[in-house]
């Protein structure tokens, strides 16, 4: 097999997967627009959504700015070599990577180095498997870490919360999953999918868990006992109004597919691998000899229209007038107590990059520019140099910031943060730090890195590089980034609203129904 030519077919894969939805996914996210009622939080998201999909395809940029853990499954004739076919893919991904089509996200454990290339211990997954047919197949998954993070496992028999005891049986299995769902609330950019494992081992589980993913949305569970799971679950996870983003709405899960295994008399386990909206996954089919692309997987030839509108029923969040407030740092104090839940906010101006790495070297180090009234925006972007060694922005949605919680208020009263961008919500601890300070949380769309990315209009610089380019502080000029306000200075807080009236909707399932 040529090596170059599997390279380039490799390469067209990973390219694809990055900036182009496939079409079930696709007509996934038009069914839930047509769920929503317009004008609301959620029907806003939905359009933000699907311009952000178009704007992908558009630009060959990725779709969010968390290109993820490539996961690849690979099924090759017997005699295939495999040993040429892993340098291939890493040679796919490191040209990817550099072409500014994935984000670096290797990070070593231990010191914490970003290898910058995609590649490193376990980075990426590669999962091989023989079979008798004479072409070769290639899936590959780009699942991101805020997602990934949503993943969860319960192992029976188990006291849920809102649902009581999961016993060792199809309704305890019933029970996990649409907990799992409650549990996920916004942070894994919701609406989303999930592919649950039941049975194996911790491991085995997890993994089967993932290869649900694999399975296209239309896809019919063979065994009727699971098939009638899929549909139970999907029907009945959108009654808990968490909706898209965790903002409340009609849509919550996309997708539901479960597969089982047989497992320890001792153990029994019950997986759920979480994906955002942002669904990165397709396939090709390559000849043996050649490793040119035959048949690409997961596409259709329909063009799925994005611009369907969502339902026009007149409800009173609808009908409210909403507050736009334009902020440009530094900002005031007085200027933060003037805003609530709901308002929405476009920034003008300069706002600065900072995620894990920062937030942690913020608590003991001083900051390298003054902080004092201006806005932290939680992204790690996809950056690349132009031929006059300048900054460029290819995509740069918002980060899950409940992974700031530990310091995110501390660092707002240290620095004079004024307010903080990112997506999911934060806890009790930001919540009374804002009050105390006079700060603001602003929920902007997770997966949206075409459109935010659109909404700025310089790089002016940036500051400890050390970390690597997703997490180092990036000197951002914006223009016209709109966001939304969920948590405030009195108080308030929209995602611990939505997880409280969730939990309560929740409870409606407690009674056995298989």
């Amino acid at each position: 097999m040529g090596m170059e030519k599997l390279q380039e077919s490799m390469y067209k894969l990973i390219v694809e997967t990055s900036t182009n939805l496939p079409n079930d996914v696709r007509r996934a996210i038009v069914a839930a627009k047509a769920k929503e009622n317009a004008g609301t939080r959620a029907a806003l998201s939905l359009k933000t959504i699907t311009d952000n999909i178009s704007m992908a395809d558009e630009n060959i940029s990725p779709i969010c700015q968390d290109t993820g853990m490539p996961t690849f499954e690979v099924k090759v004739p017997v005699g295939v070599n495999q040993i040429e076919m892993k340098k291939a893919i890493y040679a796919a991904i490191e040209q990817a990577t550099a072409d500014g089509k994935l984000r670096p996200n290797s990070v070593d454990s231990l010191t914490g180095k970003n290898s910058g290339n995609n590649l490193g211990g376990g980075t990426p997954v590669i999962h091989f498997e023989q079979w008798e047919k004479d072409v070769i197949d290639v899936r590959l998954i780009l699942k991101g870490g805020g997602c990934e993070n949503k993943n969860v496992q319960y192992s029976l028999p188990a006291e849920l919360e809102g649902l009581g005891r999961a016993g060792r049986d199809l309704d305890g299995i019933r029970k996990c999953i649409m907990h799992s769902v409650y549990q996920a609330q916004g942070q894994g950019c919701s609406a989303g999918f999930i592919g649950v494992g039941i049975g194996g081992d911790r491991t085995t589980s997890y993994s089967l868990a993932k290869e649900q993913l694999f399975r296209t949305v239309d896809d019919v569970n063979e065994n009727e006992d699971l098939r009638k799971l899929e549909e139970y679950v999907l029907e009945n996870a959108n009654k808990l109004g968490i909706g898209t983003m965790g903002f409340g709405g009609e849509a919550t899960l996309l997708g539901c597919k479960v597969g089982a295994m047989n497992r320890l008399p001792a153990s029994f386990f019950v997986s759920v691998a979480y994906n955002c909206w942002a669904y990165r996954r397709l396939g090709v089919v390559l000849d043996q000899q050649s490793g040119d692309i035959v048949d690409w997987l997961y596409k259709d030839d329909e063009t799925v229209d994005l611009e369907q509108p969502s339902k026009e029923v007149a409800v009173a969040e609808a009908t409210e007038e909403v507050r736009e407030v334009v902020l440009e740092a530094p900002i005031t104090e007085e200027q933060i107590r003037e805003l609530k839940v709901g308002d929405v906010v476009v920034i003008n101006g300069m706002m600065h990059t900072g995620r894990d790495a920062i937030h942690h070297h913020l608590m003991e180090h001083d900051a390298p520019i003054d902080l004092n009234g201006q806005i932290i925006y939680h992204c790690g972007p996809v950056m690349m140099k132009d031929d006059e060694e300048n900054w460029h922005v290819k995509a740069a949605g918002p980060t899950t910031s409940i992974r700031e919680e530990p310091y995110q208020g501390d660092i707002m009263k240290k620095f004079g943060i004024r307010a903080v961008i990112g997506k999911g919500g934060m806890g009790p601890k930001t919540l009374k730090a804002l009050g105390e300070h006079g700060g603001v949380y602003l929920n902007a769309i997770g997966g949206a890195a075409q459109y935010y990315a659109d909404c700025i209009k310089e790089v002016k610089g940036v500051d400890l590089m050390e970390f690597g380019i997703p997490e180092a502080m990036w000197h951002l000029e914006v223009e016209g980034f709109a966001a939304i306000v969920t948590m405030d200075s009195h108080g308030n807080s929209l995602h611990a609203d939505v997880d409280k009236t969730s939990l309560e909707k929740l409870e409606q399932f407690k009674e056995r129904v298989f």
